[in-house]
């Protein structure tokens, strides 16, 4: 922030624009808690689970997480595109990206249908969907710390769009090859994302509805917009390794979030043994955050928690040890 004076030169204030995030943040956050407080809470597995706008987060959280990774892969695809002669061809990728929502959307509609016809009782479908969405997020999250994304996804696509470029320009695919293998590629890029989506989003439909989990997918679907419009219509270089660690956190309190309440179902379904701590947490932690005072519930995000922050730690052990091994 700065303020010009009249002789033209800018006075700087650099504390003033963290200082106003941080008011933001906590601010948001006396919200949310003096809306649980005033809410009410779920307290014990016989009690619906989170509230309202809790599900709203937690599905735009994801929502945009897995967008945000989508506009960082096309922007590594499309890199270099830009200019010259392959700038005709920049036209394909977007082409693949929009086809890969279409088949998203039909995806949505398969499986919302495929669940509808399980014969199964409700509560047993709610918690085989969440453990299915928790070992996706597991996965995605191991994936995350250990820089797959970084060295593997990223690279490959990148390496993928150079082959066709360059099989374009010794005219080996043509130019109607060239334009299909790139929209392919923005076709793979979003579609990975979208699928995901997918799975994480069918236990949260199942517990509060299509209604609130659209308006979640909203939310995450116009802030993905607005990066997706930062990045490759206004040209801006935004920080995306902040942003993906940002949303990360955000992830893994999904994914705590999750945990919490899949074993709730899997409680209410008779699928687990419910035995008390002996001691009441406060209604807005079982309303926010799926924290229930019972053994199974708090050892089962314990272990979550356990995965994803020995993930974490056991990169740089893993990399040192490789280091030894390559040069002894």
């Amino acid at each position: 922030m700065a303020v010009t004076l009249q002789r033209g030169k800018p006075v700087r204030f650099p504390h003033v624009r963290p200082a106003l995030v941080s008011l933001a943040a906590l601010l948001v956050v006396a919200v949310m808690v003096w809306q649980a407080i005033t809410a009410g809470g779920s307290p014990t597995p016989d009690a619906k689970g989170l509230s309202h706008t809790a599900m709203i987060v937690s599905t735009g959280v994801l929502v945009f997480r897995e967008g945000l990774e989508a506009v960082l892969v096309l922007a590594a695809v499309t890199a270099g595109m830009a200019r010259g002669t392959q700038r005709a061809s920049l036209r394909a990728v977007p082409v693949g990206a929009a086809a890969a929502f279409g088949a998203t959307v039909a995806t949505w509609f398969a499986v919302v249908a495929l669940i509808a016809r399980v014969n199964a009782p409700a509560l047993a479908v709610q918690a085989a969907t969440g453990l299915l969405a928790i070992v996706v997020l597991l996965v995605v999250m191991n994936w995350f710390f250990h820089k797959f994304y970084w060295t593997g996804w990223i690279a490959n696509h990148s390496s993928r769009r150079k082959q066709i470029m360059e099989a374009g320009d010794t005219g080996a695919l043509g130019t109607s090859g060239t334009f299909w293998g790139l929209a392919f590629l923005g076709f793979t890029a979003i579609y990975r994302e979208g699928f995901e989506v997918v799975l994480f989003l069918q236990d949260l439909r199942l517990r509060a509805g299509s209604a609130v989990v659209a308006e979640g997918m909203a939310i995450g679907l116009v802030l993905t917009l607005i990066v997706a419009v930062l990045t490759f219509i206004a040209h801006k270089k935004l920080p995306y390794k902040k942003m993906l660690v940002v949303t990360g956190v955000l992830l893994g309190v999904v994914l705590l979030v999750m945990v919490g309440e899949s074993v709730q179902e899997m409680q209410q379904a008779g699928w687990l043994a419910t035995t008390g701590i002996g001691f009441a947490l406060p209604d807005w932690v079982g309303l926010w955050f799926s924290v229930f005072p019972n053994v199974q519930s708090l050892a089962a995000q314990a272990l979550a928690a356990a995965i994803v922050i020995g993930s974490y730690v056991s990169v740089p052990l893993v990399r040192g040890r490789s280091r030894k091994l390559l040069a002894a």
